[in-house]
């Protein structure tokens, strides 16, 4: 049974990079079909996926390339995105640093642009685990907490997990063992819950590393094994290598440099046939200290030599100085654009100032012409019936003296008739004998009889 079992896990890796190598010619075949579109831009950076999985960076990068140059001639963000993030995959893969964080910025940058959330927080974990790697633990810890903000906004079970482990790394490489335990254990509840055996297999890895900081070498080696049992099961060939570099220490720690020393060799093994440059270089240095312990110091020395080559390739000054420099052209880019779109800000702010400004000036000038037109039609309308009322005046005024003229006229007439009436009633009165004059003449007469 067991010796079935070894051929069914030999002949497993054959039959997935079968399976691999159809999907990438099908992939192949739809763009040599593809118009110059976005399709064909999510059809290369498949394949540059797919290149990836089975560590042939040369044909994935060349992909990747075809890929942002498409995009970028179509301005096709997103796919200018997942570029530029494929190909910081494949420069991480290989160690190059400053390429890796070149690009894992790039994709930033657009993913801020587009407003891709999930986008933003996968890029704060790779450029946080850049900055791990370079010792920059601060850096690493900044973005991974960023990281882990966006995850848990989005409900992203998987990319909180992530966010566990690589913020718990970051503590771990402190020496700060409970706070990365903490982050540990969280992570390992979590893909328990969700079934996520290669992120599972990772939190084995890294609590063992912390039981073996803190000399419990049982519990260390029981979690290394878990390990080391899942990433076989699911071809994790990278964490493989990282598991045989684990156990390869603990033996060593525990003075059994056989099997440090067997452990060390698989580690080699298995990182240069995937060309895992940093894991190689570990295995290097594990097999330097244990050669020195038994007093093999040529192989010590040359494998120590071997160790400090890999590690000047890709931790050398100058490529410290363009993780620097990168990260200075990142955020100065990242200021000129937020300045930039703060100046269109103001400008669009002031232009709708000044159009309001300039609405309100119209609004007024209407306001006044409109008043001004009023104020001629009344004068005019006042003009006129001051006209009017000037004529009506005038044809008063003559009324006036014809009617003065008439009463004049009248009035001598009326002075003229009065005057003939005491006149008539003088001459009335000289002629007529009074009432009272005839009674007494009439008594006179009669007292005489």
């Amino acid at each position: 049974m067991k010796k079935y079992l070894i051929i069914l896990i030999l002949i497993i890796p054959y039959f997935i990079s079968i399976a691999q190598n159809k999907k990438i010619d099908s992939l192949i075949i739809l763009i040599n079909t593809d118009k110059e579109d976005t399709n064909k831009v999510n059809h290369l950076n498949n394949v540059c996926k797919e290149y990836i999985k089975t560590n042939e960076y040369h044909n994935g990068l060349s992909y990747g390339k075809q890929a942002l140059e498409l995009a970028k001639s179509l301005e096709f963000k997103k796919g200018i995105a997942s570029s530029y993030n494929n190909i910081g995959i494949i420069y991480w893969q290989q160690s190059n640093y400053p390429e890796t964080l070149k690009n894992y910025f790039a994709a930033l940058k657009i993913r801020e642009e587009i407003k891709d959330k999930l986008g933003i927080g996968n890029s704060y974990i790779n450029i946080g685990l850049v900055y791990k790697h370079q010792f920059i633990y601060p850096k690493a810890l900044e973005y991974g907490l960023k990281a882990l903000k966006i995850k848990e906004e989005l409900g992203d079970k998987n990319g909180i997990g992530a966010c566990y482990t690589n913020i718990g790394n970051i503590y771990y490489a402190q020496f700060s063992y409970a706070k990365a335990l903490e982050y540990y254990l969280k992570d390992m509840k979590l893909c328990n819950e969700i079934g996520n055996k290669k992120g599972l297999s990772a939190c084995y890895a890294n609590i063992g590393s912390v039981y073996a900081d803190q000399a419990d070498y049982p519990k260390a080696l029981e979690y290394f094994l878990k390990s080391l049992q899942i990433r076989k099961e699911i071809i994790d060939k990278e964490g493989e290598g990282l598991c045989y570099h684990s156990l390869s220490n603990l033996y060593n720690k525990q003075a059994n440099y056989k099997l440090a020393i067997q452990y060390a060799d698989s580690c080699l093994q298995t990182t240069k046939e995937i060309g895992d440059i940093d894991t190689e270089r570990l295995a290097y240095e594990s097999l330097a200290a244990t050669y020195s312990k038994i007093n093999k110091y040529k192989e010590a020395y040359e494998a120590h030599v071997k160790f400090k080559q890999l590690t000047d390739s890709i931790f050398n000054a100058d490529n410290s100085k363009q993780l620097g420099d990168l990260k200075t052209q990142f955020e100065v880019e990242k200021k000129e654009a937020e300045l930039k779109i703060k100046s269109e800000a103001e400008q669009e702010k002031l232009k709708a100032i000044a159009n309001e400004e300039n609405k309100r000036q119209q609004v007024i000038i209407a306001s006044v012409a409109g008043v001004l037109v009023v104020v001629i039609i009344f004068s005019l309308f006042l003009y006129k019936r001051f006209k009017i009322t000037h004529r009506q005046k005038a044809v008063i005024e003559k009324q006036k003296v014809l009617v003065d003229k008439a009463y004049e006229e009248l009035h001598e007439k009326n002075k003229e008739v009065l005057d003939s009436i005491h006149y008539a009633k003088r001459i009335q009165t000289a002629l007529i004998t009074s009432e009272k004059y005839i009674h007494n003449s009439l008594n006179r007469l009669m007292g005489k009889n």
